[in-house]
């Protein structure tokens, strides 16, 4: 017992930015979507991700050939060849890609300085928010990839690699491929899951009386995006850093000048736009909190 509880002490200690992404994203989602539906993701999301890193590094499926560098085992957690923190941090990513998606196809609203993002369990559950979900994943893959793979030149270390090296800074066209299948199995678990439970009426317990709940994703999603960022500078890689920033630059600008397009007056209030629209900013507190 004592050398578990290490092991899972030194996995944290390993990879601490992981940890934290994780707990924001448990935060963030219980808040969001109910504490049920974050844990509940949050094992599933890691069985679904598992289970294709698994497959890949033995068949090359989803993601092509790529082979894990055992040197850390010992040092942390791994899972028959797995890394469990590399396996875990695709649970917070595809939760926040799948924000990201919400905040482009919801109506927002402007209430006393604060956004809401007006998402209802239709634009929820919908195809849209799961395919555009799993684009986002693969922007986040297209910066994070290329500097994980240079993990020796930082504190995560050299761990995995591929066998014939790939086209974008070393990494293989499949590896996106199979980042947008996975990010998209991942994004429409988590509906699934949001809508077995509403149609169970489950309760639930969740942030119905915090209006910025939504944000956090999406804040999340930023935060990732700038912490890789923030590595590729600090390891003197520029010019891949300088093309990730030209990458995520034109959606960003995109997504930004289309939120402030579609804000809704601040005088609109939330009783209009329900009445009117169907919209819901305020959650149901009723039908998931006790």
């Amino acid at each position: 017992m004592q050398s578990a509880f290490s092991l899972l002490f030194h996995t944290v200690l390993f990879r601490p930015y992981v940890f934290i992404f994780f707990l924001i994203y448990l935060t963030g989602c219980s808040l969001h979507f109910g504490l049920k539906r974050a844990i509940l993701f949050a094992v599933t999301g890691y069985l679904i991700t598992w289970l294709s890193e698994y497959s890949s590094i033995h068949n090359g499926i989803p993601y092509g050939h790529y082979y894990y560098i055992e040197h850390t085992r010992g040092k942390e957690i791994w899972v028959l060849g797995v890394p469990f923190m590399d396996s875990l941090s695709y649970v917070f990513l595809a939760y926040a890609s799948y924000s990201m998606a919400l905040v482009v196809i919801s109506p927002i609203r402007r209430s006393k300085g604060l956004i809401q993002i007006l998402e209802t369990k239709k634009i929820r559950h919908s195809p849209s928010a799961r395919i555009l979900g799993a684009i986002f994943m693969v922007y986040l893959d297209i910066i994070i990839d290329p500097v994980a793979l240079r993990g020796d030149r930082w504190y995560l270390g050299q761990i995995y690699g591929y066998p014939e090296g790939g086209v974008y800074f070393g990494v293989p066209i499949s590896n996106f491929i199979g980042w947008f299948v996975v990010g998209f199995i991942l994004v429409y678990a988590l509906q699934r899951i949001d809508k077995i439970l509403d149609d169970k009426k489950a309760r639930d317990y969740f942030g119905c009386y915090c209006p910025w709940r939504s944000l956090i994703g999406p804040a999340l999603y930023c935060a990732v995006l700038i912490f890789n960022l923030f590595i590729t500078f600090s390891i003197h890689e520029y010019t891949l850093g300088w093309v990730g920033i030209f990458i995520v630059l034109l959606p960003s600008v995109l997504l930004l000048s289309a939120m402030w397009s579609r804000l809704s007056p601040d005088n609109l209030s939330s009783e209009t736009l329900s009445s009117s629209q169907g919209f819901s900013p305020g959650g149901d507190c009723s039908a998931r909190e006790t």
